[in-house]
């Protein structure tokens, strides 16, 4: 049974709160881009095996977050082990949410090839066990995200009649690094009002907070952001915690822009 666990891209993304946990609270809308995905297929196996291509990362299979969903239910239902091929296409390190689709996409796959029977809600509890934007991947559908990315309040967004072209440096960047220095509101946020704005008006209304600390250690990404804006975006941001860059158009989109900057993917 094959899968296509795709993407998302964020739309503003606010630090509104340091928790005690450690963790902080944000304020973002997900918004998936479903021409951009991975391949995920399994068939039953003796024993547990992952293959991953399509990317140069060496993933070990303890430590892969699909081999990580499957055994979180194998705990409760004692499925039988999988062979697991996963193709990447969606890169690495880039806010895009590629491993969190993978491990959603992953629980859903094993729940239907395995009649598990499991309803959406539990789908979501386990989804969060992986990861804090796991559960968006459920849904995969618009979202208001609050929280640590867990609370989900679906929305009337659609993008889809302009053109989207992503962008992703080589360059990667670390959670923990992007969260060093960066502004913390320690405020309730009206995401759902700006969002609902003019997507014209998103330019000057609609940020993400992590721009500011990404910008200044990696000047390549606000020259890539730059760049789209020069070339006629209506909007364009830096994705969750980088380093992939998103620009939405009303015209065609030259790729040939871009090449210098990394690989690039248009919708």
């Amino acid at each position: 049974m094959i899968v296509f666990p795709n993407c998302k891209i964020n739309l503003g993304l606010y630090v509104t709160k340091k928790r005690n946990d450690g963790y902080h609270d944000l304020a973002t809308v997900f918004y998936p881009v479903k021409q951009l995905f991975d391949v995920l297929e399994i068939v039953e196996s003796k024993q547990l095996q992952l293959t991953v291509t399509g990317t140069d990362l060496q993933i070990s299979t303890p430590d892969n977050i699909v081999v990580k969903a499957h055994q979180l239910l194998q705990r409760d239902f004692k499925i039988p082990a999988v062979d697991i091929h996963l193709h990447k296409h969606i890169p690495h390190g880039a806010g895009l949410g590629g491993g969190s689709a993978d491990a959603s996409f992953m629980i859903q796959l094993c729940n239907d090839y395995f009649q598990l029977q499991l309803t959406q809600e539990q789908l979501l509890q386990y989804a969060l066990q992986l990861g804090s934007d796991c559960p968006f991947f459920i849904y995969n559908t618009p979202c208001i995200a609050y929280g640590r990315g867990e609370v989900l309040q679906h929305i009337d967004l659609n993008v889809s009649n302009y053109k989207m072209v992503i962008v992703k440096p080589n360059i990667h960047i670390a959670t923990k690094d992007a969260f060093n220095g960066v502004a913390v509101l320690n405020e309730q946020f009206d995401i759902e009002k700006m969002i609902q704005l003019p997507i014209t008006e998103w330019k000057n209304t609609l940020e993400n907070v992590f721009e500011k600390t990404i910008f200044k250690l990696h000047p390549t990404i606000e020259q890539l952001k730059q760049t789209m804006y020069n070339n006629g975006a209506i909007y364009t941001s830096m994705s969750g915690t980088g380093s992939a860059v998103y620009g939405l158009f009303d015209a065609e989109i030259e790729k040939d822009v871009y090449t210098r900057f990394g690989e690039v993917f248009t919708t």
